[in-house]
């Protein structure tokens, strides 16, 4: 404090910052909490040429970066606030940086995939910024130069690691070092930051923030190049939900700036793996020699982490995903066609097996068992095959959907076959045989054929060509595996996020059999197809979203066999897939389908069960394909009942896309136009949203006063009013209830005045809400339109309006009604189905069981989670309402949004609802079990804690 009075005459306070090696304080003026800067004493290690490289670096970074923060050396009236002073620990050098304004991304905190891609933009710019640079002081010896990582691990690490966590560093620095030496001569040397770590970047306050600035150059030094990605990259490597192929985002941006040659791919994790072993040693190095640093102390666990991380992948397949990524691949293990047969099955009858997402291999009313497979094999030969195949690089999907944060495995790295015979299998050229407890292996040529499940043929160890290695025992299971000799063991079964990767050390043994190679998967260009023929206002969930090709029951599963929680399929009401569904569509597409004037009973028995569930004065059904249908419809209706055309909607509400259903949606979330491009012939009344609107709390009673003085002073100005129309549960704001006697109040002003009450039942009825089976029904009321859809066909496009039989016969006056394939017989017998299966399996009772649970599940949440302002709803038409103040109401918009992303990684499928965008919308199929709401409320839990 004296040396800065004295010589810059800054009168500060000071709060100690963390450092490894240095002395950091954040510096504010006397009686001030604003920031004036970073004071930094440096290690008296560091020579005066040393920090004037430093120096020199940020400048340079500065200059050739406007938009990225630096931090420089802090001016004043033209005086570069710096100097070397005389103190009793000997000359030290004092200076005070700029002070960077935000948060670095240190601790274990989630990084979203747009954050780690700009970490490796940023390690991208500055490997590029200073490609040109020199400095006379980038002649020093570091212990985070990763040139000297072997000798660091090697002397320091001796000292200082327990006897197995030594062994684990010692043997996965011998690994990756002989990769780097034998790669050394042809990696460019440059000047470089070297530490551009989550430590080191900072970006502006928030849940997410991306990085825009850099501090401490402690490490700048002449090395590597491609050692400036491999830093940023491991310090990912200990946050929450990353896992080694999460910096491929870095990866690709890095090499899009600062483009990465075919050595550097390959020494890139090698080099990630010995940053990480020279974090642990030195790490506990430091925690030796310098006791009391708490900083040092609390990094142990995640510097651990950092090589965990690292090492728990092979090299060459992380090297194999980087090279997937980057489009660059390797050149193939071998050239099987340079090999004899191990057996022709080409001449044969040969069933090609196909286990994946699409495929019929499948058991148990719907879906497969874990027994499906082996019962499909040994079905083929049973019908005359020789051999059943399942080919290298499959998809393999048996077994329940599993609920799992993490992908599962489900790409083979193998062939599967099953003979319907004893086979011999030959060696296809010279080489050794071993016998192992459970596979036999052939090695040659830096090649290994391992045979799992076949018995061996030889006792001998060396065999040529064409001898009888193993025997292939009739209608059981053989693996057959070609890997590189240098991997050891390969999963049978990888991920499909991992799969190109382990997919680079092993190859397809389809000619040794005989057999054509099986075709590499393409890229998924379904997104690129998708654009370019369906409109693009036809939007879809997420912004990359997963491919999904099956359902089962609250389960989605996407082409790579991955399961997800459907958390939001209000449309799928008895759950995906079901084969009471399946089998009765199957029939009558079999029987008959065809325009719905014809007579037929489908549709008299569907619209008998309908009705049969409503109160008696609704008795008369109209159908159609859609909600927004309905809607329109319903319109047409009461202006027609009435000879009246204006409309009293609610505020906040969507019910559709067509004309008439358009113009009474208000909510500024699906058009944000809504409010501004609304007909004449529309009026409105508040959201009747006691949690958010205008009156809250025992306030709320006045939305219905309001709404009644609306409806009368139209009446008394001259405005004969046809109908009202709301949702009857405010199921676009989240599942708010409205308030007790809302919609008996204004019933009875509509009905009063002449018009007619019409419920938007689309959402919120058939059972959802649990104790109620419509909507309406907890408000007391019966209106005298209702409108539904979505749930009622279960996916399948069918739309109803149900009203009396006197108001069905006025809309006489605008001709007649009809809608070709509006109650088709396919539609009719599948919607009589889905009556019949919430009925027979009381999933309305289940909805409010599993329902109940969750919302106490979720209620148990926002107490823990300051962002949950409120959980809305009943049954399984739930809302987790988000907010960034828990007085003002602020909507936590950009955080629901990021929020629902990091679930889709997790395995579940969530959306945002809305006006704001604030509201998780939970309405998943009636199926739905405690388990898997379990597993949302941790998963939504796990993302509250972690961070979006």
């Amino acid at each position: 404090r004296s040396l800065l009075l004295e010589h810059f005459n800054l009168d500060v306070e000071f709060r100690t910052l963390g450092s490894q090696q240095d002395q950091n304080f954040l510096a504010t003026s006397h009686g001030s909490l604003e920031p004036l800067g970073v004071l930094k004493i440096s290690n008296p290690a560091f020579s005066r040429l040393e920090l004037e490289l430093q120096e020199a670096v940020a400048e340079r970074l500065a200059e050739d970066n406007p938009d990225v923060r630096v931090a420089r050396v802090a001016t004043l009236d033209g005086q570069r606030v710096e100097g070397w002073f005389d103190t009793t620990q000997g000359c030290l050098h004092l200076c005070l940086l700029d002070y960077i304004e935000g948060v670095t991304l240190t601790g274990g905190c989630y990084l979203a995939p747009s954050v780690i891609e700009r970490m490796g933009e940023l390690a991208g710019r500055v490997s590029r910024s200073l490609a040109s640079m020199s400095h006379p002081g980038a002649a020093r010896t570091l212990q985070w130069d990763l040139r000297h990582a072997r000798r660091v691990v090697d002397e320091i690490g001796a000292a200082n690691l327990s006897p197995r966590g030594g062994d684990t560093i010692a043997r996965a620095t011998d690994e990756a070092w002989q990769i780097v030496e034998s790669l050394a001569a042809q990696l460019p040397r440059q000047l470089g930051h070297f530490d551009l770590t989550d430590d080191n970047l900072v970006g502006a306050c928030g849940d997410s923030p991306t990085p825009d600035g850099i501090i401490d150059f402690g490490d700048v030094t002449d090395s590597w190049a491609i050692a400036e990605l491999a830093v940023t990259i491991s310090s990912m490597l200990h946050h929450d939900g990353v896992e080694p192929r999460s910096v491929l985002p870095a990866v690709k941006a890095f090499d899009a700036i600062r483009p990465l040659s075919d050595a550097e791919v390959t020494a890139l994790w090698p080099l990630v793996v010995l940053r990480g072993a020279t974090i642990v040693v030195s790490g506990q190095h430091q925690a030796v020699i310098d006791v009391n640093n708490e900083y040092v102390a609390a990094s142990l666990d995640s510097d651990w982490r950092i090589f965990e991380q690292a090492a728990s992948l092979p090299l060459d397949v992380m090297t194999g995903l980087f090279r997937h990524v980057l489009e660059r691949p390797a050149a193939p293990l071998c050239d099987t066609s340079d090999y004899g047969r191990i057996m022709d099955l080409g001449s044969e009858k040969v069933v090609t097996l196909d286990a994946g997402t699409t495929s019929e291999v499948n058991d148990n009313g719907g879906w497969r068992d874990v027994n499906a497979l082996e019962r499909a094999a040994l079905d083929s030969l049973d019908a005359g095959a020789a051999t059943a195949v399942l080919p290298f690089n499959s998809i393999v999907l048996t077994g329940s959907p599993i609920l799992s944060p993490t992908e599962p495995r489900t790409v083979t790295t193998e062939t599967s076959i099953w003979s319907s015979t004893e086979r011999t299998v030959l060696a296809p050229t010279a080489g050794e045989v071993r016998t192992l407890e459970d596979a036999i292996e052939f090695w040659f040529d830096d090649v290994v054929l391992r045979l799992s499940g076949a018995r061996p043929a030889t006792t001998e160890s060396e065999v040529g060509e064409g001898r009888a290695i193993a025997v292939l025992r009739a209608r059981s299971r053989v693996r057959i595996q070609l890997r590189a000799a240098r991997s050891s063991a390969i999963p049978s079964l990888v991920s499909a996020g991992y799969a190109p990767g382990w997919l680079s050390v092993v190859a397809d043994p389809a000619r040794l059999l005989g057999l054509p190679e099986s075709v590499a998967p393409r890229r998924s260009d379904l997104l690129e197809r998708r654009g370019r023929v369906l409109a693009r206002v036809q939007d879809h969930y997420y912004e990359t979203p997963p491919q999904i090709e099956r359902g089962w029951r609250e389960h989605l599963i996407d082409v790579s066999g991955r399961v997800y929680l459907d958390m939001v399929n209000n449309v799928t009401s008895v759950g995906h897939a079901h084969p009471r569904i399946a089998a009765a569509a199957s029939r009558q597409l079999r029987l008959l389908n065809t325009n719905s004037r014809f007579n037929y009973e489908a549709i008299t028995t569907f619209a008998e069960k309908l009705v049969a569930t409503l109160p008696k004065e609704l008795d008369t059904v109209f159908l159609v394909n859609s909600g927004s249908e309905a809607t329109d419809l319903a319109i047409r209706l009461a202006m027609a009942a009435t000879d009246r055309r204006d409309i009293v909607a609610m505020c906040e509400s969507y019910h559709g896309w067509t004309y008439a259903s358009d113009a009474v949606s208000t909510s500024i979330a699906d058009n944000p136009n809504a409010l501004d491009t609304r007909p004449d012939w529309v009026h409105t009344v508040d959201a009747a949203n006691s949690y958010r609107g205008r009156y809250r709390g025992e306030d709320a009673r006045r939305y219905a006063t309001e709404a009644v003085e609306q409806i009368e002073m139209l009446g008394a100005a001259g405005t004969a009013v046809a109908g009202f129309i709301s949702e009857s549960f405010f199921g676009n704001a989240g599942g708010v209830p409205f308030p007790d006697g809302y919609l008996a109040a204004v019933y009875g002003a509509i009905r009063a005045g002449g018009g007619l009450a019409i419920a938007d039942e689309v959402q919120v009825g058939y059972g959802r809400l649990g104790h109620w089976f419509w909507g309406f029904e907890q408000q007391g009321v019966t209106p005298d339109i209702v409108t539904v859809a979505k749930s009622i066909g279960n996916g399948h496009p069918i739309g109803a309006v149900i009203t009396s039989q006197a108001v069905a016969e006025r809309f006489r006056s605008q001709g007649y009604f009809f809608s070709s394939t509006g109650g088709s017989p396919v539609s009719c017998v599948i919607a009589s189905t889905v009556l019949d299966i919430i009925r027979e399996e009381r999933l309305q009772a289940n909805a409010a069981t599993v329902g109940t649970h969750l919302k106490q599940r979720l209620e148990a949440l926002g107490v823990r989670h300051e962002l949950i302002g409120a959980v809305h709803g009943s049954g399984l038409y739930l809302g987790v309402e988000f907010v960034q103040d828990r007085e003002t109401l602020e909507p936590a918009t950009a955080q629901t949004a990021a929020i629902c992303s990091r679930l889709l990684e997790l395995g579940v499928i969530m959306q945002p609802t809305g006006d704001h965008k604030n509201v998780l919308k939970i309405k998943p199929p009636l199926c739905i079990d405690q388990t898997s709401v379990d597993y949302f409320a941790e998963m939504l839990d796990r993302v509250l804690t972690e961070g979006w």
